[in-house]
């Protein structure tokens, strides 16, 4: 057996079973596709599911992949032992019907035995214990002897969930050495200890479980093999752990250098080592598909992963954000395999480095609340923190409950985990909304009582006007056979020209008819399996019967105004890219008649530079009158073109392109115009944060965008008449306006000061002596609150001995305070922020401020003056 690196062994992998006629198909998106049993990918088989259940058509019967995959089941337990990590790498080998045991199980051997050269003295094969089909080729075929073939049972070597497909394994295991063995008589294959370590898995697809204990044969067998990628580099390089293989070794080293840790000094350090270094592996894998921190889904998980990791760098003592940085070590790694990580590395950058900030603002202002938590608690001889104090630091401060037990554990402490899971619980449903109700439509695409064999063809690309078939019909959640004039109504059609809301884009509307027959439709939704299209509207005349011959009709109109808001939508995103840079990626848009909203990853507001330049970009391209045009190709065709595709969108193997001439080409299956002049004008009228590290852009176009004209040119006319000039001078007249406003606001301030002066000599001959310093208390009849500010800057330059307290009452009947203190009667203990708040409250308000000049405000007029007569002994008591 030879060294051999990870990217090595998974080239050697793809390229043996290519050898085989297998397909090698690249690594599926780790979310998934379709199936929402599942958060993330979790096995190399999961995205594979449609092709096994005869859903989907395999592209080849013979499929070889390297997955890969997130677990998060035992993430408690990632860095406490050397074997438990969230990310790992899949290797498969799959047959939809081809071959079966013989050729699996022989080719399992032939590629760990002459590819990766491991002694076959050291490996033992293990299978289900009735199964004496897979012992005979071990045994009579590859030579194996019976008593280095093991039995299991159900629990170890019979793979099933559920019903459906299901089947026995057979398992290799390789021999590390005693070194890694726990030392006991028994120890064998089997054993809970690191010596015998499984690198292979062959799932034999052989039955169907009705769900009841019952097995069948199945028609079509098929393959499942899985090996994790990580385990096999861990006995080709013969190390201790996965955390020793070499490409995350170089991930582990790169945050040995950030700290100043040495990897091996102290299992404490070990563990938050391995946590970072695995925690990094699945964000940045997380973060290229798609995935965004939030606090829901699969976009929590990545949040509690990068937030771990970040924690685990505290405890290192990097002080600052760090894993961004290590982020490229992961992508330098695996980007040779995975090229989207180069390709992205600058987005994937930025979205870890924004979410260690948040975290760090999130740690400060938690952590030192449960920490009084923590020391409270223990004072009372507590060992559980009450679950409203850990649903308080989760609600009000954004700290992670999963942070809050882990550092609880440290502390040799927990808290009620189920008394918190039932706080969330009634928080949710307190703030839950009501659902809107769709009606029909809301019930037939759940496609309850609808025959699934029905599908609708659309043909609204090229055509607004169509004949077709009713399929089926559903009025008030039944099923029916005919509705009559005044029902509300789902209607199934064989084929339609009215586009159903997806991808962003709002449906169509428009009329279906059928002689005297005439129904209003205002919605169009797909059902469930896609399949069908739903439309639904009210029937404004006659009767529509299941089997009528019907005529469809879209609004012209309006389709084109949703075609202007999806063209200009395309030319937004490239205008994006080109100014703020090729991080920029949609993450949602709404395409509706001449408005457009449009989600896309960025990290800061736009300034209003960006903004405008983005605008005229779009306008020129626009303005240059590109043709569009639509084109259906195979997708590795498309991808040659440059072709952007949606994060998270499943796309097959004929893809639609839409091309703007040079400027713009996108995956895209909406509708759109011939040529991007048609779009008229393009405005952006808002700009703003959605999530973390999504920013939202608001625009017009067409008639939305002329009636905004429209509004503003009369807008601008009112302005102008009001200011007794023409719209083209009203810039120069409010010019002169704001120049006439800061003359009369100068003679103002200066008749204040003026006033001020003669006031304040009559004013310090009604303060009184109090321990030393001058107490004056006055309420200013006919002032105002401007002149009171003017007597407080003059008191405190010109009375160093002073506290005064002046009041105004304003035209709403409140009271205004102001207190103010020289600065020998600050020296004598004298403070205006204590003595105004005093005051405030014998007048029904409140304030405070700095020692030497303090604000406040009061709700009782009538209180006034016995506030004023207690400042004397308010002072007098400060002063004692």
């Amino acid at each position: 057996m030879q060294y051999m690196g990870l990217n090595e062994i998974r080239e050697k992998f793809l390229a043996f079973f290519e050898s085989k006629d297998h397909l090698r198909l690249p690594s599926f998106s780790l979310i998934p596709q379709g199936d929402k049993s599942l958060l993330l990918i979790n096995s190399g088989m999961a995205p594979l599911k449609p092709y096994f259940t005869g859903e989907q058509e395999p592209p080849r019967r013979r499929v070889t992949t390297c997955q890969k995959c997130i677990r998060t089941g035992d993430i408690e337990n990632v860095g406490k032992t050397a074997r438990h990590g969230t990310f790992f790498e899949m290797l498969g080998n799959f047959s939809f019907g081809d071959y079966f045991k013989k050729e699996a199980i022989a080719w399992s051997w032939e590629f760990l035995t002459e590819v990766m050269g491991l002694d076959p003295n050291r490996l033992y094969p293990s299978i289900y214990e009735d199964d004496d089909e897979a012992f005979e080729i071990w045994n009579k075929q590859i030579g194996i002897p019976a008593e280095r073939i093991f039995r299991f049972g159900k629990e170890d070597n019979f793979w099933e969930h559920g019903s459906g497909p299901c089947g026995p394994c057979s398992e290799i295991y390789y021999d590390r050495g005693e070194k890694y063995g726990c030392g006991k008589p028994g120890c064998t294959v089997g054993c809970d200890c690191d010596r015998y370590m499984e690198v292979w898995n062959n799932v034999f697809s052989q039955f169907n479980n009705d769900g009841h204990g019952n097995y069948t044969e199945l028609v079509q067998k098929n393959i499942d093999t899985g090996m994790g990628l990580e385990r096999l580099a861990v006995v080709m390089q013969d190390v201790d752990s996965l955390f020793d293989v070499d490409t995350v070794r170089n991930i582990t080293d790169h945050v040995s250098r950030i700290s100043g840790k040495t990897y091996g000094e102290s299992y404490k350090t070990d563990v938050s080592l391995r946590v970072i270094t695995d925690h990094i592996r699945s964000t940045v894998m997380m973060i290229c598909d798609g995935v965004i921190p939030s606090n829901e889904g699969r976009g929590y998980v990545l949040r509690r992963l990068l937030r771990r990791a970040a924690r685990h760098g505290k405890l290192l003592g990097i002080d600052k954000p760090f894993l961004y940085q290590v982020c490229d070590t992961v992508i330098q790694e695996s980007g040779g395999a995975y090229p989207a990580l180069i390709e992205k590395q600058e987005y994937i950058r930025k979205v870890i480095q924004v979410e260690e900030e948040r975290f760090d603002a999130t740690v400060d202002a938690g952590l030192s609340i449960l920490n009084d938590m923590i020391e409270a608690a223990k004072k009372e001889g507590k060992t559980e923190l009450p679950a409203a104090d850990a649903f308080k630091l989760h609600d009000t401060y954004g700290f992670p409950i999963d942070l809050t037990i882990e550092i609880l554990e440290e502390q040799g402490m927990t808290t009620d985990r189920d008394g918190f899971d039932a706080l969330i619980q009634e928080q949710k449903e307190r703030s839950r909304e009501d659902r809107k109700r769709m009606g029909d439509l809301g019930w037939a695409s759940e496609d309850l009582g609808l025959d699934k064999s029905l599908s609708t063809e659309f043909c609204g690309y090229d055509n607004l006007e169509a004949t077709a078939n009713v399929l089926a019909i559903v009025s008030e959640g039944e099923s029916t056979d005919a509705v009559r004039a005044g029902a509300k109504l789902t209607l199934v059609l064989d084929r339609t020209p009215f586009y159903a809301e997806m991808g962003g884009q709002v449906p169509d509307h428009g009329i279906i008819s059928h002689g005297d027959c005439e129904i209003e439709i205002d919605n169009v939704q797909k059902s469930g399996d896609g399949r069908m299209y739903l439309h639904s509207g009210v029937v404004k005349s006659g009767v529509v019967s299941r089997g009528d011959t019907v005529t469809c009709k879209v609004d012209k109109e309006r389709r084109q105004a949703i075609c202007r808001s999806h063209t200009a939508t395309h030319l937004l995103q490239q205008a994006l890219r080109e100014v703020l840079g090729s991080h920029v990626e949609q993450a949602g848009s709404y395409t509706d008649a001449d408005h457009v909203r449009f989600d896309f990853t960025h990290f800061a507001a736009m300034t209003p530079e960006e903004i405008v330049k983005v605008e005229s970009i779009v306008n020129n391209a626009i303005l240059e009158g590109m043709e569009v045009r639509t084109d259906e190709m195979p997708i590795d065709e498309a991808k040659k073109l440059g072709a952007m595709a949606l994060f998270g969108e499943k796309y097959g193997d004929i893809v639609r392109v839409v091309r703007a001439g040079d400027f713009s080409i996108e995956f895209c299956g909406g509708t759109h115009l011939d040529n991007t002049a048609k779009a008229g004008m393009f405005k952006i009228v808002g700009e703003a944060s959605v999530a973390a590290g999504v920013r939202r852009i608001e625009a017009l176009t067409g008639r939305a965008f002329l009636e905004m004209f429209e509004k503003r040119q009369e807008t601008l006319a009112e302005i102008a008449s009001e200011l007794k000039t023409t719209p083209n001078d009203v810039v120069v007249r409010a010019g002169q306006m704001v120049d006439e406003m800061r003359d009369l606001r100068r003679n103002i301030e200066s008749l204040n000061g003026k006033l001020a002066e003669m006031k304040l000599v009559e004013l310090f001959n009604l303060s009184r002596d109090v321990h030393g310093v001058n107490v004056l208390a006055a309420k200013l009849d006919d002032e105002s609150p401007e002149i009171m500010r003017t007597l407080g800057d003059l008191i405190k330059e010109r009375a160093p001995k002073m506290v005064a307290v002046l009041a105004v009452v304003t035209g709403e009947s409140k009271v205004q305070l102001l207190c103010v203190c020289g600065k020998e009667a600050l020296a004598a203990g004298a403070h205006a922020g204590k003595i105004v708040k005093e005051v405030a409250k014998l007048c029904g308000g409140g304030g405070g401020g700095r020692p030497d000049s303090a604000s406040a405000g009061g709700k009782n007029p009538a209180k006034l003056e016995e506030a004023l007569e207690a400042v004397n002994n308010i002072v007098d008591a400060m002063l004692k």
